[in-house]
């Protein structure tokens, strides 16, 4: 009995203590630091043929706070589709098998995890930052051709280095979002006529912040 009655007395401790640190926690948290960004992407996938054209199809969405005056960090998510239209031909898919068909391809990626950005000059208006989004890449690429289609998925790690800019016109908490990125993603699909063996990009994001 006495046992139990000191483990008891042993969790009730642990939960206070708990209980304190959280709200200290809680104390130091301060709403101002956080922000929210909306962006719309441009994607140019490169590096493979599949589907190397530049679209406007895809979105990220952030979510930070600012640890220090510098820096802020939180989490992200995005998701792109790019496509690309090849002309009927011929295709060898096997030894002794042919197709002659046309094809539309549709790349479509779904990267997210963690993002970190340091500011290099903190402005009240214009403030130009360095950052880095790193994490997971789901990727699916498909080929289309007559009434039948063929895909494969794969999962990844994703690394995106960026350059942008925030922009708050009236020094407040909302404003706008332009940067430049490039990512690579480690994902491995076969597609109709090749193997793609990793996942590079270019593009640029316009959105806003609040």
């Amino acid at each position: 009995m006495k046992k139990i009655n000191m483990l008891w007395k042993r969790m009730a401790l642990a939960c206070v203590m708990f209980m304190g640190v959280a709200a200290q926690s809680f104390a130091q948290w301060d709403a101002r630091k956080v922000h929210v960004t909306i962006d719309w992407q441009m994607n140019a996938p490169f590096s493979t043929d599949f589907a190397d054209k530049i679209s406007g199809w895809g979105m990220n969405f952030e979510g930070t706070y600012q640890v220090a005056p510098r820096w802020d960090v939180g989490v992200f998510a995005a998701f792109h589709t790019n496509h690309y239209y090849v002309g009927r031909q011929t295709l060898d898919i096997s030894s002794t098998e042919a197709i002659t068909t046309d094809q539309q391809r549709s790349a479509f990626q779904v990267p997210f995890g963690a993002t970190a950005a340091y500011t290099l000059c903190n402005g009240k208006y214009v403030k130009p930052y360095i950052g880095a989004k790193m994490g997971a890449m789901f990727a699916r690429n498909t080929t289309y051709f007559g009434a039948s289609g063929l895909y494969d998925k794969g999962w990844g790690f994703y690394v995106s280095p960026e350059l942008g800019l925030k922009i708050f016109p009236t020094g407040k908490h909302w404003g706008f979002h332009v940067a430049g990125y490039y990512s690579y993603g480690t994902n491995k699909t076969r597609t109709l006529t090749c193997d793609i063996d990793g996942q590079n990009n270019a593009g640029f994001r316009l959105g806003v912040i609040f």
